[in-house]
């Protein structure tokens, strides 16, 4: 019988740190994926320096999955967090180039829903709603993983407050990082701040593929891709190359978002991915001074589009200062405890409970 992820987890408990703590409890394992009777992981150490003298530790790893009933292959790489003082010259990982051919759609090994996080237009909040949602469901006890798909302008760096190289032990596979709870993977990763991505159509069709298909997600219950605005490649390419469980839409409630909006759903419908609910983002906003509350994009558009199109509104959510300053910071509101935060929670909630996240 195949070895499974668990029992693998059992076997490395044997193995302790100088501390009397084991490897599992130190929680240093990430990526770990089982594909019959292969099984690969990765030990992923506080500090580059601490990696440098754990290369024993990594044998002692690969020994004991080697031994166990059911394995025949075993891939253990080594890695750390932040930059070695002298790194040595990485493999050479690019990110673009025209998409490989696939006999259908597919998704990640491991992963068990994808939700496309969608809108028609920019300025909507669609990335601050992404990075928000995904740390809500990740306190929610959700294993969840964060895809910024928007190859233009990649914001979740910043929102997440991580900004560091993915490894690549081999050159193909790509480790992602981890933040709040969240493991992530955008473009802005390979970037340098700033630094423009001037591609073609199949150089995003491709960067697409392989931040779905080389990153070792690990096992997640839902991964979350921040779609860019529109309707173009990017969201072409992943409605038909993967297996979504469906897209969720944010608009404003005023009348040209909806505008845009509409012409996402429409896509979604075209491509035959189910739209699993609606959010109003920016929907009113409070007065610090006075209490006063404005509805400064209109009020109640997105819910009744909504109730025309016979699909639920997952949940509406105010302009709010603090939730600006929070992804501006790196430290996503619905990390807090602040009424933001409840609200993205209850938003969560909502999602697990319908069998979505």
């Amino acid at each position: 019988m195949p070895v499974t992820k668990s029992q693998v987890e059992d076997a490395l408990q044997a193995l302790h740190l100088p501390d009397g703590r084991s490897i599992i409890a130190h929680d240093l394992i990430r990526a770990l994926t089982i594909d019959g009777t292969a099984v690969r992981f990765v030990i992923e150490a506080p500090s580059p320096e601490v990696a440098a003298q754990m290369g024993p530790l990594r044998d002692a790893a690969e020994k004991i999955v080697r031994g166990m009933d059911g394995v025949d292959q075993v891939s253990v790489a080594l890695t750390a967090h932040g930059p070695a003082a002298k790194p040595s010259a990485p493999p050479s990982l690019k990110i673009g180039g025209h998409p490989k051919p696939q006999a259908a759609p597919s998704k990640p090994t491991g992963v068990q829903r994808i939700l496309a996080i969608g809108s028609g237009k920019g300025g909507v909040g669609k990335s601050t709603v992404s990075s928000n949602l995904a740390v809500a469901l990740a306190r929610a006890g959700r294993k969840v993983g964060l895809l910024d798909a928007d190859i233009y302008g990649p914001s979740q760096p910043r929102m997440m407050g991580i900004n560091k190289r993915p490894a690549s032990p081999d050159g193909k596979t790509i480790i992602p990082l981890q933040a709040h709870g969240v493991t992530m993977m955008s473009i802005g990763f390979m970037l340098e701040e700033g630094k423009a991505v001037v591609w073609r159509g199949p150089m995003l069709m491709g960067a697409l593929q392989q931040m779905l298909g080389q990153v070792e997600w690990g096992e997640l219950d839902v991964l979350i891709v921040d779609l860019p605005p529109g309707t173009g490649d990017v969201q072409l390419t992943l409605c038909t190359k993967s297996e979504l469980t469906g897209a969720i839409v944010v608009s404003t409630p005023q009348d040209v978002a909806l505008i845009d909006a509409r012409k996402a759903i429409d896509m979604f419908a075209t491509l035959k991915t189910p739209v699993l609910g609606l959010i109003e983002n920016m929907s009113s906003f409070v007065c610090p001074d006075c209490g006063t509350q404005s509805h400064i994009f209109g009020h109640g558009g997105v819910a009744d589009e909504a109730k025309a199109l016979g699909l639920p509104l997952l949940g509406t959510l105010p302009i709010d200062l603090e939730t600006r300053l929070a992804g501006d910071a790196g430290q996503p509101i619905a990390a807090g405890d602040s009424p933001m935060a409840q609200a993205y929670a209850q938003i969560a909630k909502g999602l697990i409970d319908g069998g979505m996240a």
